[in-house]
């Protein structure tokens, strides 16, 4: 290629660069360009060919990238007539847990509600669910020492971890890796616990499970402000709780107490779910105890029977109905969270480009 011809394709590709940095992420209010979200750039016969590395697999906003692309380049660049973008995935790392815990995992996340009976289960197992389904490697420990349910809520009543190198392995269903303590019991035997033995379960649950890498972990903690929420902030750096509530005041009340608890042990609350939204617990109560919080509301999950069917045989909704609408909820839901834990982690980074982190 002659001299010229080099020097004008090196001119272009600065000009797109430069296009692309008006480019704004959504989310984090920053170009893509700075959060070096652009690369692999090539211009050729007129194509503006890139891939962008989101913050998350689960990223809603694929279509809002590509429009703002195209009306970036298409027109404002001499020469680019049309853009093609590939797309790939790097979950930021919460660099407090690579710094004070010897398991890769980039976040942790704690999926909590101020009483029993709301749902946090279920919610704690589709958002996993939705998200190994759009490609991330998720982890869900049942921290519910004395009463798990996870085991029943992925088909897993009668499963047992092998032990390989005196590492427990984690069990593993519709890609989520799982450990409970129903799987090291019978179900018709009770777990009778002490304070300091559920914070040991806890710990050994991240230590002495392999885990292999992961860029969620999701930690489905028994109702209310006892030992086991303690346990974990205390031993291990969260990004932050996501908050489970049903409606109604009687639920709201409590789920206030958690968030609570957690902004008292300073992690962060990440948003409110409301689960069991309709006519028989109404709706509205998540939404206004987020708002009058300053809390990101996640969404409502609505009650539907299919819910409660798929959780007693182990079928995930998101899975096997996912057009129903409490599947769509589900998977708008997780990526809802997924992209408020990204924001979270790299708002907390001493330096925000995606490239150094993970």
């Amino acid at each position: 290629m002659p001299p010229n011809a080099v020097a004008d394709m090196d001119q272009l590709h600065a000009q797109v660069m430069t296009a692309l940095g008006t480019v704004i992420e959504p989310e984090l209010n920053r170009d893509i360009v700075t959060l070096n979200m652009v690369r692999d750039l090539q211009v050729t016969d007129g194509i503006a060919a890139f891939t962008i590395v989101l913050t998350t697999p689960a990223c809603p906003l694929k279509d809002v990238f590509v429009e703002r692309c195209n009306a970036a380049l298409i027109g404002r660049v001499p020469g680019i007539e049309q853009v093609r973008i590939g797309w790939d995935a790097q979950v930021p790392a919460d660099r407090r847990i690579h710094g004070r815990l010897d398991v890769p995992m980039n976040s942790i996340i704690a999926v909590a509600s101020g009483k029993g009976g709301v749902g946090k289960s279920t919610v704690a197992t589709n958002l996993a669910v939705c998200l190994a389904e759009a490609g991330a490697r998720v982890g869900l420990i049942d921290a519910d020492i004395l009463n798990p349910n996870i085991p029943q809520m992925f088909g897993l009543g009668s499963g047992r971890p092998r032990v390989v190198n005196k590492k427990m392995q984690p069990l593993e269903v519709y890609g989520v890796k799982l450990i409970s303590s129903g799987f090291l019991t019978s179900p018709d035997k009770p777990m009778i616990m002490r304070g300091p033995m559920l914070h040991s379960a806890i710990r050994q649950f991240f230590t002495d499970v392999d885990w292999g890498a992961l860029d969620y972990m999701i930690v489905d903690l028994p109702p209310g402000t006892g030992d086991a929420p303690l346990s974990l902030a205390q031993s291990f750096p969260l990004t932050g709780s996501i908050i489970v509530t049903q409606p109604q005041d009687v639920a709201v009340s409590d789920a206030i107490r958690a968030a609570a608890m957690f902004e008292q042990l300073k992690v962060p609350v990440l948003g409110v779910v409301e689960n069991m939204s309709g006519e028989f617990f109404g709706s509205g109560g998540g939404e206004q105890f987020a708002h009058e919080r300053g809390f990101a509301f996640l969404g409502r999950i609505p009650l539907a029977a299919s819910i409660r069917k798929g959780g007693d045989i182990g079928r995930p909704l998101p899975i096997h109905e996912p057009e129903s609408a409490a599947g769509q909820a589900f998977r708008k839901l997780a990526q809802d969270c997924a992209a408020r834990i990204s924001v979270a982690v790299l708002q907390g980074a001493d330096v925000i480009p995606i490239n150094i982190v993970g």
